[in-house]
């Protein structure tokens, strides 16, 4: 099923004409398990649903190729290759395959893919420094070249009490970097958080400082924080910012039978609800809590219209308030 803002215009003898400020896109929600090749063979088969739907630009969920548990995240983590030439050596292979499964479906699908995240693993240069893992996502191109990576940057260390206590800390390293990148004709500059990163409008602002009118979030919200925050944090972002704002959740598994369960993790249920808003804060497209490809076309030129009717980028008092991009001077995100 599309959802769409406006998949087309008619010319005056009928014909239909697309319209290259439409973008479609697609996000990817699916079951995460804790067996890593059946996650890649999930994610390849939605990533080819996507393309059969004729999207430009896939989004997969937050930790798609591991259980979300800080004690899994050593064990899933990849080293994640140069890979800005599209190209991945024997060794890339071998250390990263789920890079070169989206590196092999951008190519392939041509298409351009937000991967979620996965985590990270980077080799300490000498022995008194530990290996660092975070929680990263790539972007590529659809030549198959990782164009940006984003690690997040706000972990996820909370403690509801009687509800939920997580601490990503407890392994991860946060990124230092606010991330973009220019995906040209019709979503121009995209700019991309990952789940926690959604609490913090400093981090939007800077982002759409740079030009963003697209705002991509893969996350894995839960039942507590899911129904109370998950949409009206991505509609504050997308008024905001007055951009569009889309967000890509593992689907939700429940809680194995205790009988049954041979996990040595414990046990994460995402609250699933991938959407997509617009600049306006109005939903254009949501699942619900189940396995699902989302499909819809963003009209783009309704970044501009609503930043010229409500112009408050011009009407800012930086003579009271500002929010600096101490890392503006680098825009390219390296990978």
């Amino acid at each position: 099923m599309t959802n769409s803002a406006l998949s087309s215009s008619v010319t005056h003898d009928g014909m239909e004409e697309q319209c290259s400020d439409i973008g479609r896109v697609a996000l990817l929600q699916f079951h995460v398990s804790h067996d890593k090749q059946t996650n890649l063979s999930t994610a390849l088969k939605f990533l080819k649903r996507a393309k059969d739907e004729n999207a430009q630009l896939a989004v997969l969920p937050e930790i798609w190729n591991s259980p979300y548990a800080t004690s899994a995240f050593n064990e899933y983590a990849e080293i994640i290759p140069d890979g800005t030439a599209g190209v991945l050596t024997d060794d890339d292979v071998f250390s990263s395959p789920s890079v070169k499964l989206l590196i092999d479906m951008a190519k392939e699908l041509n298409i351009w893919i937000i991967g979620g995240s996965i985590p990270e693993r980077t080799v300490a240069k000498d022995r008194s420094t530990e290996d660092k893992i975070y929680n990263t996502c790539i972007c590529i191109d659809p030549k198959g070249r990782i164009v940006a990576k984003h690690r997040k940057v706000h972990l996820f260390d909370i403690d509801v009490p009687g509800k939920i206590t997580f601490k990503e800390s407890d392994t991860l390293s946060p990124g230092d970097s606010v991330t973009t990148f220019d995906a040209g004709k019709p979503f121009g500059r995209i700019g991309v958080g990952i789940c926690y990163d959604i609490r913090f409008p400093e981090l939007a602002q800077c982002m759409v400082q740079r030009g963003c009118q697209l705002l991509v979030y893969p996350g894995a919200f839960n039942l507590t924080t899911g129904p109370a925050h998950w949409e009206l944090l991505q509609r504050a972002r997308a008024v905001d910012g007055m951009c569009y704002v889309l967000t890509a959740s593992p689907a939700r598994t429940l809680p194995p039978d205790e009988s049954q369960n041979d996990s040595k993790y414990p046990h994460y249920t995402a609250w699933g609800h991938s959407t997509a808003i617009s600049p306006w804060g109005e939903i254009v497209g949501k699942c619900d809590e189940n396995a699902r490809v989302l499909v819809i076309d963003l009209d783009m030129t309704k970044v501009g219209e609503m930043r010229r009717s409500i112009p408050t980028f011009s009407q800012k008092r930086r003579d009271l308030y500002n929010v600096e991009d101490i890392t503006a001077s680098d825009q390219s995100n390296k990978v």
